[in-house]
């Protein structure tokens, strides 16, 4: 009987950017993460997977924080 599973060793790669949500309300601004985004490898453009889509506010693109940098309370550096 012949599997049509593949094997692969593949990892996904880490995205290059992270979705941010951005609510203003009032003097304050709340961030929340929506979802990813991948560079494509010829460099052309992105793809961006959303987990939610808000409806109001705006769509922020952060690239990713090392472990040594820290963020404040609106997951900014």
């Amino acid at each position: 009987m012949a599997s049509n599973t593949k094997t692969t060793n593949h990892n996904p790669k880490a995205p290059d950017y992270l979705a941010w949500h951005v609510h203003q309300k009032g003097e304050k601004s709340y961030w929340n993460k929506v979802g990813a985004a991948w560079a494509h490898r010829d460099g052309q453009g992105y793809t961006l997977q959303l987990e939610t889509c808000p409806i109001n506010g705006r769509i922020v693109l952060r690239t990713l924080l090392d472990d040594s940098q820290t963020t404040d309370s609106k997951g900014r550096a």
